[in-house]
């Protein structure tokens, strides 16, 4: 009597056991890019609430982080480190949604600098001037710190610049070519924002803020993504 023999058949429960894993790291990836959705909105919803509550500040005259300045001004440098901090979250989130595909080096390098640039901007406040705090002279004299804050500012945003043209790759690597196109006309208009800012404290704010919220969209955009892999459209 001859005997088959059966090929072991897998057992259907350890399936989903097997990629439960990997299913887990992307929504803790997903969840951590999560702080760079909503960290501009939060920056940005604070600094307007502010502006409109302290005394003496006047948005055309005024930059957001001279909220940082006075009685009061403790809450406008939370909103600093708290935004860096969502920043620094998004930015693991994006390497591990990211990793091994486009933009998965230096997409989340840089929105790491970026937010790196919120925390040297809380331990470096601005100058006062344009009559805020209250009391404070028109003219505003540069100091130390008030120069280190710039510069903080300027390293950041530039940053923040060169994460619209790196993402642009795995947005059109997905498929979404519209918004691969408009992650690279960003950057134009955040500059343009900056280079105004001599003539207009509003378009400077106006600049930073398209900033805050264009990364949040395109964050929010890739974290909905629920291909696998970059480079495969959603």
């Amino acid at each position: 009597m001859t005997h088959t023999l059966n090929a072991p058949r897998a057992n259907p429960a350890s399936a989903p056991a097997a990629v439960l894993p990997a299913a887990r790291s992307g929504a803790r990836g997903r969840g951590l890019m999560g702080g760079a959705v909503v960290a501009g909105p939060v920056f940005l919803l604070a600094g307007v609430v502010q502006g409109f509550s302290r005394d003496g500040f006047d948005f055309a005259r005024n930059a957001i982080s001279q909220l940082a300045l006075g009685d009061g001004g403790w809450i406008q440098t939370v909103n600093f480190l708290l935004t860096g901090a969502l920043l620094t979250a998004g930015a693991v989130g994006l390497r591990r949604e990211l990793s091994g595909g486009a933009g998965g080096t230096w997409g989340p390098a840089l929105v790491g600098v970026f937010g790196a640039s919120f925390w040297a901007a809380a331990a470096l406040p601005a100058d006062a001037g344009a009559g805020f705090p209250v009391g404070a002279p028109d003219t505003t004299v540069m100091s130390g710190h008030g120069a280190g804050h710039m510069l903080a500012g300027m390293v950041g945003y530039v940053a923040l610049c060169a994460v619209f043209v790196v993402l642009a790759r795995p947005l059109a690597a997905r498929g979404h070519r519209a918004w691969a196109v408009a992650s690279r006309i960003a950057p134009a208009v955040v500059l343009a924002g900056f280079m105004a800012s001599a003539a207009s404290v509003l378009a400077f704010t106006a600049g930073a803020g398209l900033g805050l919220v264009w990364l949040a969209a395109v964050t929010a955009r890739l974290a909905g993504d629920r291909s696998e892999r970059p480079g495969l459209a959603a």
